[in-house]
């Protein structure tokens, strides 16, 4: 049982992480209709600002993580509203299939760059929060395990809170039901869009934190499968559905971690996909998702 209890609690800290990625991916969509696929690669950028500004705040303390995660987050916002003005505002009413190779060339020129400015290696990320093991009834957790769960679930409250109970929250869900409309009622779809882009961002800038903190090995091309996994965890639990987003990573990130501790484990990365296209084929519109029909 408590073997039990240990690998869920590692899966739960693995899908917090997905799910904060696949909400970018998620509110993305909800309002443009299009994947962002540069996302992934944001979340790189995060965990190389956290590794910068950790070497210029005390190493080990509660106020210094939440400086370097907050320094992550904004950096992270600046950069992703950045990129939708200069890569994807132009591209509004273009074929889809043009958006669609815009942000595969976004998401290889931020690799490329990073490798230029940041360096090919691998490098060890600092300990910017307290490092202690907790120990009961027979579950060893770590004290950067209940910092991700804990800083993860903060964020989606946040989140929830910022998109059902603000007036920018309001223009971002009448954008992503009638951008037209929303327009006449005057709203400013270019700064919704803009910051929902920023939001979207900062979220991954906060999952590349919290993933360095459980494994502190990062280089510029970290974000390639974690991005993947959260795709497929907004997908799971349905795509442009916020809740949908969050119940798809935890989903996921669990049951990539029994798989990791059974005699399956060199299979979790096919299992990942292989539920992708199970939901697919037999729920298109996710866990949460409502099946929507299009007027031609």
């Amino acid at each position: 049982m408590s073997e039990f209890l240990q690998q869920l609690l590692n899966g739960l800290s693995l899908g917090a992480i997905y799910a904060l990625i696949a909400l970018g991916y998620t509110m993305v969509y909800g309002v443009l209709r299009f994947i962002n696929f540069a996302h992934a690669d944001v979340f790189m950028v995060g965990a190389y600002i956290g590794y910068y500004a950790g070497a210029h705040v005390p190493p080990g303390t509660l106020g210094g993580g939440l400086l370097v995660l907050a320094a992550a987050m904004v950096g992270c916002a600046l950069l992703g509203m950045t990129i939708e003005r200069l890569a994807y505002r132009r591209l509004r009413g273009a074929p889809t299939l043009n958006v669609l190779i815009t942000a595969i060339g976004v998401s290889l020129l931020l690799e490329y760059s990073g490798q230029v400015f940041f360096g090919a290696a691998p490098r060890t990320f600092p300990p910017i929060f307290p490092e202690k093991s907790l120990s009961l009834g027979g579950i060893v957790a770590s004290s950067n395990q209940l910092v991700v769960i804990v800083v993860a679930v903060l964020l989606m409250i946040g989140l929830q809170l910022i998109v059902f109970r603000t007036k920018i929250g309001m223009a971002m869900r009448a954008v992503s039901l009638n951008p037209k409309a929303a327009q006449l009622v005057g709203v400013n779809n270019d700064v919704v869009i803009s910051f929902t882009f920023g939001l979207g961002s900062a979220l991954a800038g906060a999952g590349g934190i919290l993933y360095a903190l459980n494994y502190p090995s990062i280089d510029p091309l970290m974000g390639v499968m974690p991005g993947l996994k959260a795709f497929v965890a907004a997908v799971l639990g349905g795509i442009g559905n916020i809740p949908g987003a969050a119940l798809g990573g935890l989903i996921l990130g669990t049951v990539e971690t029994f798989v990791d501790g059974s005699q399956w484990s060199t299979y979790k990365d096919a299992i990942a996909f292989s539920i992708l296209i199970i939901i697919l084929l037999f729920r298109p519109a996710g866990l949460l998702g409502r099946v929507s029909v299009e007027k031609v």
